[in-house]
């Protein structure tokens, strides 16, 4: 699609369309990581309603409360900021853009369809989550610069947390790209092609087991209940965060859900297909193709919005876990890590690995 695009100037001009196609590029993904975070905002609220027998949102926008996200973020935008007097003003005000940031830089990697990336990398599956870990920068400072003993006590949970698990998490990524022989996520994406039973997940019994470990570790690593042990509001007020105010409190949050996209999108792309339907329409994209290079969109078109379902789906099996289980201790959860979640994922991999030498090809 750039390739079109790009040639319809001359050779001289062609850097100005390059420049621009990259603009929009990244209106287009910061859109879509904005309104995914509004849509989530409402559908936890409704998710959590429903489980505890009420209706959740239901004035602010008719009867299913579809503006309520808007209203919060206005209301959090006309808050008074604060900075606490003992807090380091620098480093405190510093600290929520860091992870939002390192939660944003990772869609520039993730495709949302064939080619659809805003850069295709070659490592991109373990270029993700190297700039995923960069999130724990930002809980680390805002728990150190505070100036709290409860902001202190969840950035230092939050380093245990996300450091410990992301050992694990990065063991279920080994797992299939060991069985695709790539970190291209698009040959990746590419390679699931087909029907349901060419998914990732069903490519062998250790794919499979592998997959629900890789929910947990992600669940966890984005501190996800039960696994939110850096901003228990029962024990910590709300950990790292318990100090900040309006816009960077919405920062953080923002930085939650969007990790919650990414590492979501991530899992899609490795173990459910991607953007492959559980029926094939590649050929839709081939025959677009074919009548003008222009109308590889089409095709694409449906699988974006078949990944964006396959991430709503999996946030919302995180949204019932967290109104549906109860919050773990801490050393339950660096339990889960250390002695189930690591060990299992090492069997899975010798599995997969002898899974291969058996059944080549």
């Amino acid at each position: 699609m750039k390739t079109w695009f790009v040639e319809l100037v001359p050779p001289g001009w062609q850097w100005v369309m390059e420049t621009i196609w990259a603009v929009v590029i990244a209106v287009i993904v910061i859109a879509i990581a904005l309104l995914s975070v509004a849509i989530f905002n409402w559908l936890e609220r409704k998710i959590a309603g429903r489980t505890q027998d009420r209706l959740g949102p239901h004035r602010v926008g008719g009867r299913f409360g579809w503006l309520q996200s808007p209203a919060d973020g206005i209301k959090l935008l006309c808050k008074e900021d604060l900075v606490p007097t003992e807090a380091d003003p620098i480093l405190f005000r510093l600290a929520p853009y860091l992870g939002l940031t390192a939660a944003f830089t990772v869609f520039f990697v993730v495709p949302f369809a064939d080619g659809w990336a805003a850069q295709q990398v070659n490592s991109a599956a373990f270029m993700a989550l190297a700039i995923l870990g960069m999130d724990v920068f930002g809980t680390v400072l805002a728990g150190l610069s505070s100036g709290s003993k409860y902001s202190l006590l969840g950035g230092m949970r939050a380093a245990a947390q996300m450091v410990s698990y992301e050992v694990p998490l990065g063991m279920c990524v080994v797992i299939p790209v060991m069985c695709f022989g790539t970190m291209d996520l698009n040959v990746i994406g590419e390679a699931q092609s087909g029907w349901f039973w060419h998914w990732g997940i069903f490519a062998n019994p250790f794919m499979f087991v592998t997959f629900f470990v890789f929910l947990v570790c992600a669940t966890a690593g984005c501190n996800r209940a039960p696994f939110d042990m850096a901003e228990a509001e029962s024990e910590l007020v709300a950990g790292f965060m318990t100090e900040y105010s309006g816009f960077r409190w919405a920062a953080f949050f923002m930085g939650e859900y969007t990790s919650m996209v990414v590492i979501c999108g991530l899992g899609s792309i490795l173990f459910l297909g991607g953007w492959n339907g559980p029926i094939p329409w590649t050929e839709w994209v081939w025959l677009s193709e074919h009548v003008h290079p222009a109308l590889g969109w089409i095709g694409n078109c449906c699988g974006a919005i078949g990944f964006l379902a396959k991430i709503y789906i999996l946030i919302a099996i995180m949204m019932w876990a967290r109104w549906s289980l109860p919050r773990l201790r801490v050393d339950q959860v660096m339990t889960m890590c250390l002695k189930y979640c690591f060990p299992i994922t090492a069997a899975m991999f010798l599995g997969a690995m002898l899974w291969m030498a058996a059944f080549p090809g």
